[in-house]
């Protein structure tokens, strides 16, 4: 089958892609010293310490953040028939960074008070896209678009609210971190803590994967094969969502990652069903390493993930837009 060669080949891409990311950076490692440390055998201290303490954790979370991203981006897109519902031009992904500013600036800014404020305010933001939809009844590319920009509009707003009121010394600067994305704080902590709300989501999405399927087709034809349709996408939102703020509470705004691979995807595989999901999944998970690989080394301080994805992302929609290509 078409699908399962093409992931088993993509996957071993992603597996070298992997690898390469954690031998990239101003403190190299070979592939020698990754398998001597594997190995038990590495005599340097700091060669060691790199691998557990940095490297393993920020490449684990990067893969982590690719896949989720991109298959949230692709479930959103299946879910509303609409091939622009990406988390970030929908509004979710700034949502959920407004409800981790909030939960630093007013709440204990823990990691575990961030996650649950991503997760709420993605879901809220989730929600006013949905209601703003259904009030205009025009369920199209153009309404769904719009009513991610009056969200991300909001969003920002209450955004620089919370910067208005907070410590300018320490809140300030978290917040800024939030808003331009990056792996440089990732820890083998925050990996821990994040880790099963991720997996919650993960595990109800692939649960969900034949619904998923089936709410691709008109509501009325789901609805013959006795599957309530308010309550099955409901929980399959709540899932993608929680996999969205799970990385976003920890890495903050990543742009076009969950837009771009499901296109890419789609394109490859000429169809549009759960295999696809997981190959679009594979495919940001690779994205996301190599924008990672280029935001440590390209300058001599580390950019923000969210500008290399947004110079990748930004223009490919253009080409799709000026091709006039189906989307």
């Amino acid at each position: 089958m078409k699908s399962n060669r093409t992931n088993v080949i993509t996957f071993a891409v992603l597996i070298f892609a992997f690898v390469l990311s954690i031998g990239v950076g101003k403190y190299s490692l070979s592939i020698e010293d990754i398998t001597k440390v594997l190995k038990g055998t590495h005599e340097n201290q700091m060669t060691i310490n790199v691998f557990y303490m940095l490297r393993l954790p920020r490449s684990i979370m990067v893969v982590l953040a690719g896949i989720g991203l991109s298959m949230a981006g692709s479930v959103y897109q299946t879910l509303f028939k609409n091939p622009l519902a990406s988390p970030d031009i929908i509004g979710v992904t700034s949502g959920a960074n407004v409800g981790a500013a909030f939960s630093i600036v007013f709440i204990s800014g823990n990691v575990l008070s961030v996650v649950f404020g991503a997760f709420l305010g993605g879901l809220l933001a989730l929600s006013f896209v949905i209601g703003i939809v259904k009030f205009s009844r025009t369920d199209n590319v153009l309404t769904y678009v719009l009513a991610g920009i009056v969200i991300n509009a909001i969003s920002n707003g209450i955004l620089m609210t919370i910067k208005y009121f907070s410590d300018p010394l320490n809140e300030m600067g978290a917040i800024e971190y939030w808003t331009m994305g990056s792996f440089g704080s990732i820890t083998g902590e925050k990996l821990k803590i994040i880790l099963p709300f991720f997996i919650i989501g993960m595990v109800g999405i692939f649960l969900m994967r034949w619904k998923i399927h089936v709410l691709s087709v008109s509501d009325e034809e789901v609805k013959t094969l006795g599957i309530s349709v308010e309550q099955s996408r409901y929980l399959i939102l709540l899932c993608s969502t929680l996999v969205v703020a799970s990385v976003v509470c920890v890495t903050g705004l990543i742009s076009f990652v969950g837009l771009v691979p499901p296109h890419i995807a789609r394109s490859i595989l000429k169809r549009n069903d759960f295999n696809t999901i997981v190959f679009s999944g594979l495919l940001g998970a690779i994205l996301m390493i190599l924008s990672d690989c280029i935001a440590r080394t390209i300058l001599p301080s580390e950019l923000p993930i969210s500008i290399i994805t947004s110079f990748i992302g930004a223009p490919y929609l253009a080409f799709l837009v000026c091709t006039k290509k189906k989307i």
